[in-house]
């Protein structure tokens, strides 16, 4: 079955207190136990990036900095796009989730 990258974008930041950190990972816990065997490998949040150009390193990870991955298997674009809806990092409109097939080598 076809694999699918999740790359997080944005997302509402870091949490306040322990309390809203807990109730945060719980939200990403449920969703992605709802994934099932669909979930290939949950990934990880990331640090601020930085870009490589022709020109060099520059701080701050551009436009659209990566926040965090996931990868999931998945029928087709649309079925990964589907498993995607339920993410936590989509909620209020924060953050979003870019979704390009793996390509095996």
């Amino acid at each position: 079955m076809p694999k699918y990258l999740f790359a997080f974008h944005g997302g509402g930041g870091m949490p306040e207190t322990e309390e809203e950190g807990q109730k945060a990972m719980a939200r990403w816990m449920d969703w992605m136990g709802g994934l099932g065997d669909k979930l290939v490998d949950g990934g990880n949040p990331v640090g601020m990036s930085a870009t490589l150009t022709h020109e060099g390193l520059k701080d701050g990870g551009g436009a659209n900095p990566l926040s965090g991955w996931s990868i999931v298997e998945a029928e087709s674009l649309e079925a990964a796009a589907e498993l995607g809806k339920g993410c936590p990092i989509l909620d209020g409109g924060k953050g979003t989730i870019e979704i390009a097939p793996v390509v095996e080598m």
